[in-house]
């Protein structure tokens, strides 16, 4: 048994460092960030106890490693009040160890390639992952959901989106489909008589007013447009809006094609460019930490947020603090009509998954116990809990709602910080913020975006290339597509850097996706 694990960590560790080492070759310009959080190992669970369902209160709390990603730094620590009561709900002894999101891909690739798991992983379905699962380091938990009251709510599409092989390897965190939205400062729209953009052109004329005339009224030039870090997401999001595919899309003759590779992909990339040129995206983007995304925002710098229609209520927050006032000071809206009609980028549907390691949790009966705590954190007391803290001290229940207490000082918010990183949100539905004006323009601009969302085709399929070389190919045309909106290459650049590659595994995985598209239809 001893040889059979050292044998699977072996192999665990050839395919992950296979992928790091291409990651460190690839990032190149992109920054690469996290080195130094790279070098710490999470720890694994070291159970003792009997093994059973859990559930008896008269057994020894379960110890439970879990890393996960962290977008602020003012986070808990082990002897948090709110810690405190998510292991006396749920009968454990937990280890929560905290990532920053800009460098987690890094992080656990280092740490799949160091056969040292934590028994949860907040993980993508990336190459490296599809490898580790492959090989055999994770649980497929998809059998066993049914068996939890919570888990066995899960939704069918999005178990499908998130499955690997047919199978599940991890349980996803759900998320709101039609989550994207546009955000922008509201004093500043009012303070420039300007009108919510209805089209690109007039998304590009408020970036536009939002640095050359003066929006915040102090008589400097120091405003800028739309705030954007070397997470990519804004440009995926806002090259669908130009009619590129969303991953994926059909050439008209029945075949999938890469975005990268449509007119409509080179047009965004055009306007990104042109954006960069004139000053209305902050220069660092493509090295700035997405840990400070919103301070350029928050601290009156940009004036525009392009990311899920929720930052909207979370930019607003801190600014109600440094000066409050009755009105938001955000607004939200639906993606601007492009050239190819009103589109958008939806979510899969989740956003990560849980996935349980072989290595830390190593019988079926550990793996009930840790699903038993997945299934949990599913109940209403634990969603308010990781979701907002403490009722009393740090919210409160108002007719129904849950009402954030104000001005709560970093102490307190310290104590819940980062926890909802965990949740899956698979369970019944808990109480909602109270509707406030921007929570009701979140949720309208969420609901309304159901009908312009465009689907990945491919996002069921699982690419066997992509497995090997999908982090280098990803690689490839992130730089390019950075490098051209910087000016360092031009068109001839960017045809080469496709070319690239299509050479490097790019033809066979194109190929290969189209197989297995048209095998999905049969």
């Amino acid at each position: 048994m001893q040889r059979k694990q050292a044998g699977l960590k072996g192999s665990l560790a050839l395919i992950v460092l296979s992928s790091v080492l291409l990651l460190s070759a690839c990032s190149g310009n992109n920054g690469g960030a996290g080195s130094n959080q790279a070098s710490a190992t999470p720890t694994s669970s070291q159970n003792t106890g009997a093994e059973g369902n859990g559930d008896s209160a008269k057994e020894e709390p379960y110890k439970i490693s879990i890393m996960m990603q962290s977008f602020d730094t003012n986070l808990p620590n082990n002897d948090s009040p709110v810690i405190k009561q998510l292991e006396a709900y749920t009968n454990t002894d937990l280890d929560i160890q905290f990532v920053p999101n800009s460098s987690y891909p890094d992080k656990v690739n280092i740490t799949l390639a160091s056969g040292q798991l934590p028994s949860i992983m907040v993980v993508d379905k990336t190459p490296s992952f599809i490898s580790a699962a492959r090989a055999g380091a994770f649980w497929e938990v998809g059998p066993y959901l049914k068996d939890y009251p919570n888990l066995s709510l899960a939704n069918d599409i999005v178990l499908s989106n998130s499955s690997i092989d047919g199978k599940n390897y991890g349980i996803y965190r759900e998320r709101v489909l039609g989550r994207m939205g546009v955000t922008l400062n509201k004093v500043w729209m009012d303070n420039l008589g300007l009108q919510p953009p209805q089209t690109i052109d007039e998304f590009y004329n408020v970036l536009k007013a939002f640095k050359e005339q003066d929006p915040d009224q102090n008589g400097k030039a120091d405003t800028y447009g739309i705030v954007i870090t070397k997470y990519a997401g804004p440009w995926d999001i806002m090259q669908v809006w130009f009619g590129a595919p969303n991953g994926w899309g059909e050439d008209g003759n029945g075949s999938l094609v890469p975005a990268h590779m449509t007119p409509e992909y080179r047009e965004a990339l055009k306007f990104f460019r042109k954006l960069y040129e004139e000053g209305l995206v902050n220069e660092d983007f493509a090295v700035m930490d997405s840990a400070v995304w919103n301070d350029p925002f928050v601290n009156g710098k940009a004036g525009a947020f392009v990311d899920v229609a929720d930052n909207a209520r979370r930019l607003n927050s801190p600014m109600q603090e440094k000066a409050p006032r009755d009105s938001s000071y955000t607004n939200v809206f639906q993606a601007p009509v492009g050239p190819k009609g009103h589109r958008d980028m939806p979510t899969t549907g989740y956003a990560g998954m849980l996935a349980i390691s072989k290595t830390a949790v190593k019988t079926e009966n550990e793996l009930k116990k840790v699903l038993s705590f997945i299934d949990k954190l599913g109940d209403v007391e634990m969603q308010n809990l990781l979701g907002y803290g403490i009722e009393g001290t740090h919210y409160d229940m108002v007719d129904g709602y849950i009402v954030p207490k104000e001005n709560l000082d970093a102490g307190l918010l310290q104590q819940y910080n980062g926890l909802n990183q965990m949740l899956t949100f698979i369970g019944p539905d808990a109480p909602t913020l109270e509707q406030t004006e921007i929570n009701k323009m979140i949720a309208e601009v969420q609901k309304a975006n159901e009908d312009i969302v465009v689907a990945n085709p491919a996002q069921p399929l699982v690419s066997e290339v992509y497995a090997q070389k999908g982090q280098q190919l990803d690689n490839i045309i992130a730089d390019a597509r950075i490098q051209y909106i910087v000016g360092q290459i031009d068109d001839a650049g960017l045809d080469k850097a496709i070319e690239l590659w299509r050479t490097t595994g790019g033809d066979d995985y194109i190929a290969e996706i189209n197989k297995l598209y048209k095998e999905s239809k049969q």
